[in-house]
């Protein structure tokens, strides 16, 4: 008797990277790629409609990303099992994706074995962490003190509570956007919180900005 195969939605904003997903499990009957996604938003859309098993949910793509996604999912279609896939591994990433409500987590550089075990295991539940994602997952239950921001790190954060925007920032101290943009990532990360926003309530509140 032949078993029901695992129903799969693709979501990544990289079209080349969704043939090769496609192509890796192509080869077996035991799964069943029915849609791919090209952002969160098509992604949620695509799983109310399909009501596959498992998402293969990329993190950093435009307009709505995995995370935002992943919340949505979980209202709008609970049943559905998400296994991020991505490049990054930090803490800034890892752990809104598992707090929104994915199944698992697993580096792109993960052999296509390794691949198809994690599938199958979200299909039924189980949480699947890539090593080194387990690994910083300890280490912040071991370790709960928040880190403390650099003096670079205290700038940024300076200028963004009076207004300036990552442009703005960049220009006053001679880095780039992108500099600022992964600054700003550390100081959500050490502060806990998840927006630009949010790290200036926190930073009032610590004294840190005045």
């Amino acid at each position: 008797m032949s078993q029901t195969p695992i129903r799969l939605l693709i979501v990544d904003d990289h079209p080349i990277v969704r043939d090769g997903l496609r192509g890796a499990f192509a080869g077996t009957a035991e799964f069943e790629v029915v849609g791919e996604a090209r952002d969160g938003a098509e992604a949620v859309a695509r799983s109310v409609a399909l009501r596959p098993d498992v998402v293969l949910m990329d993190l950093r793509m435009p307009g709505v990303d995995g995370v935002e996604a992943i919340r949505r999912l979980q209202q709008q279609a609970p049943t559905v099992r998400v296994l991020v896939l991505t490049t990054f591994d930090t803490d800034s990433d890892v752990l809104p994706a598992i707090e929104a409500g994915a199944t698992g987590y697993l580096l792109k550089d993960a052999p296509v074995d390794e691949l198809l075990r994690a599938v199958r295991a979200a299909a039924k539940g189980d949480a699947v962490l890539a090593p080194t994602v387990a690994g910083r997952l300890m280490g912040k239950v071991r370790q709960p003190v928040q880190g403390v921001l650099s003096p670079r790190e205290l700038q940024v954060l300076e200028l963004v509570a009076n207004g300036a925007t990552n442009r703005e920032a960049a220009a006053k101290l001679y880095i780039s956007e992108a500099s600022i943009k992964t600054h700003l990532l550390h100081i959500y990360e050490k502060l806990g919180v998840r927006d630009r926003a949010a790290a200036v309530g926190e930073a009032f509140r610590r004294g840190l900005v005045s």
